[in-house]
Order: C-alpha cells, then sequence, then structure tokens
C-alpha cells in the first residue's frame, strides 16, 4: 500500500511511505491536498483531526488514516503507530479512519 503522509509522522513499516514533503505535497491544504494526493497515494496518514469535518471522501479512491496523539511530538504520535499500522490493513478507498485519543 502507498501512503503519503503528513510532514510530522516517519516512515512506516510493511508499507511503502513518502513523506509529504518528498511527494509534492507539503504546503497544499484541503481539497488540493486529497487530490494530489489520490494520484500516487492509496492511504494520507495525517495527525489532522480536522480532515472529516472539512472533507468528503465520496467518490474518492483516496483514504485518510488520522493518527490521534494529545500532541504532535513524536513521542505522543509514537504509541500509536502499531494501532495505525493494524488500520493500514483493512482501510479501504473514501474511508477515513481515527486511531488514538478522539477527544
Amino acid at each position: 500500500m502507498r501512503t503519503a503522509q503528513s510532514e510530522v509522522l516517519t516512515r512506516g513499516r510493511g508499507h511503502e511511505c513518502q513523506p509529504a514533503g518528498e511527494a509534492g505535497l507539503a504546503g497544499k491544504e484541503n481539497g488540493e491536498l486529497l487530490l494530489e494526493a489520490e494520484k500516487h497515494f492509496d492511504v494520507l496518514v495525517t495527525i489532522d483531526k480536522n480532515i472529516p469535518h472539512q472533507q468528503n471522501l465520496s467518490g474518492h479512491k483516496l483514504a485518510i488514516l488520522i493518527i490521534r496523539p494529545v500532541s504532535n511530538d513524536i513521542d505522543d504520535i509514537r504509541p500509536h503507530i502499531e494501532f495505525a499500522l493494524t488500520a493500514l490493513r483493512s482501510i479501504k478507498a473514501g474511508q477515513i479512519v481515527q486511531v488514538g485519543a478522539c477527544s
């Protein structure tokens, strides 16, 4: 599975991953980000908890995996990585899946 990651996440294990900056997605927002990401990736992995309120993925081939740490510090993200990897095994196009604290 090909995944694009937001700029704060590290590379995933067992998946072809590319940070947003290397994928040419850095600085893109909202609809533009999703349209560009789905040209090259199956899943966008991010910590942006607002995406479900901003975007409708129906009709899109891109899935979004949102990791919900208490902060964007890598030490707060790291405990959620195994849950994210599990979610990547079953995520489908057009889905938004969240792992971690959903407060």
